[in-house]
């Protein structure tokens, strides 16, 4: 195997700063709004030079950044030698990795801005053994017939390793099958069933109020009572109009994370891409599966649509801390099992529990609600009465919600598979074997052992606390079932 050495595309430099400045934007933010957003540039007032300290500091970091973007650059090489991937940078510390491409599980793609204009795109390497969230190495911007190389030369290595009827099956498999592509009319239904509307409100509103002072609030609410005198349906459109922004802005954002999103298997091996400014492609091995999750918030599941992930145990789009990986970001309930069963067979994907929780175990869904309700509505009360006695109509959402959570929760096995079905506010179902589970783990609380009750809790290897899910106040006896069926 060659030992020459290969430097990564100079545009990374580029990034690499563009990437720096990027996480430098929130400590800008601060000092500017600290100062007021009054720079002062008159050297002959005595708070001059204590206004600047600030500002210096943060210029000497922004050029510390920008040379150690160029460093490292100018110092990353990576080879290919002894069947491994080597890769070496630093200047005053040299730091070296060295991954054999036996171990190597995916290669992720993403191709940025930067990239796509240059015809370039980023290589991560995760491996099973890597740190949770973070690949083994990044090639930050190499061209696309560098990254096909890379893939080669993991691909010779492990046919060296497979004997020749492993060699053609493998030739066999290459070939991919697409198993779901999201059309439009469904990225339009996943931005308006989303929070993403109320993320876009949030943030407008937390703008709003940085820049309060140069808002004139005076003039605006005069305006707004004229308005209110003359018409109730002139304001009622202008609201109207407020959701309306935020909804086209939350279609925009969903459009360009998720357009073209296509799951495909290849090969043993889920393939996710998605993006349209900046394209990504993850790759799953399907062995690395730990867990399915079936996601349906309260509007989505009187649609009959629910959002479809997997826990892995390696591979996770760039820039994600987690190994939560959206398998299908919406999709209709009636059309998600065959695709399913197609990925994972070995799965029984029945949706409903065949254990629930008892008649006596429902005021225990919501009577720990009341530790912080009763203190809320006293205080409310005592400050604002006569008005503050209507927080007392908090009490019937949280006692609904808890009936809800009650009439949702269980469990079922199913030989060796375990299926939870429990809800906060989204419903959630998630089946997991009995080999991938990590942790069985039953708890009882003082009250619930009053009533002989109990939650059992299982763990799977995800991320680096990993994926959990719990069956809450069910029969002690069928948390006992639980923890025997994991032990057998």
């Amino acid at each position: 195997m060659s030992d020459e050495k290969y430097k990564l595309h100079p545009v990374t430099a580029i990034i690499n700063v563009v990437k720096a400045l990027k996480d430098l934007l929130i400590p800008i933010a601060i000092i500017v709004v600290a100062n007021g957003f009054n720079l002062n540039f008159d050297y002959r007032d005595d708070k001059f030079f204590s206004e600047m300290v600030p500002l210096m500091f943060l210029f000497v970091i922004v050029i510390g950044t920008m040379v150690n973007g160029l460093v490292k650059w100018m110092t990353f090489t990576y080879w290919f030698e002894d069947r491994e991937l080597r890769v070496e940078y630093g200047l005053f510390v040299k730091k070296k990795r060295y991954i054999p491409f036996d171990r190597i599980q995916s290669l992720n793609y993403k191709e940025g801005i930067f990239h796509r204009i240059f015809t370039l795109v980023q290589v991560q390497v995760e491996t099973a053994g890597g740190k949770s969230g973070k690949p083994e190495a990044e090639l930050t911007a190499v061209t696309k017939m560098a990254a096909e190389e890379i893939e080669n030369q993991m691909r010779k290595v492990k046919q060296m390793g497979s004997s020749m009827e492993e060699d053609q099956e493998a030739a066999l498999e290459e070939s991919s099958t697409v198993i779901h592509k999201m059309q439009p009319k469904e990225l339009l239904l996943l931005a308006t069933t989303s929070s993403g509307i109320g993320v876009v409100l949030a943030g407008l509103f937390a703008a709003i109020s940085q820049f309060s002072q140069f808002i004139p609030f005076d003039a605006i609410y005069n305006e707004m009572a004229i308005l209110m005198k003359f018409s109730v349906i002139i304001v009622s459109f202008l609201i109207a109009f407020a959701f309306f922004v935020a909804w086209l802005i939350s279609v925009a954002l969903t459009f360009l994370n998720y357009y073209d999103f296509t799951v495909t298997e290849q090969n043993k091996r889920l393939i996710i891409t998605r993006g349209l400014l900046e394209k990504k492609r993850v790759t799953i091995p399907l062995h690395r599966v730990q867990a399915v999750k079936i996601i349906e918030n309260p509007f989505r599941q009187m649609l009959g649509l629910a959002t479809v992930v997997v826990e892995s145990a390696g591979g996770s789009f760039s820039g994600e801390k987690d190994k939560r990986i959206v398998l299908f970001p919406l999709i209709s309930k009636k059309m998600l099992i065959k695709p399913l069963r197609e990925l994972f067979p070995h799965i029984d994907f029945t949706m409903t529990p065949e254990v629930t929780p008892p008649k006596r175990a429902q005021p225990f869904f919501y009577r720990v609600d009341f530790l912080w309700m009763v203190p809320l509505i006293g205080v409310l009360t005592y400050f604002f009465y006569p008005y503050g006695l209507l927080s007392l109509l908090i009490i019937v959402p949280i006692i609904l919600l808890g009936r809800w959570q009650f009439k949702t929760a269980g469990y079922l096995l199913n030989g060796q598979q375990i299926t939870i079905v429990s809800r906060t506010i989204s419903r959630v179902t998630f089946f997991a074997e009995k080999k991938r589970i990590q942790v069985t783990q039953g708890s009882q609380t003082y009250f619930q052992k009053r009533k002989q009750i109990g939650s059992a809790r299982i763990v799977v290897m995800s991320g680096m606390t990993g994926a959990s899910a719990t069956v809450r106040h069910i029969e002690q006896q069928e948390v006992e079932t639980i923890l025997q069926w994991y032990e057998r």
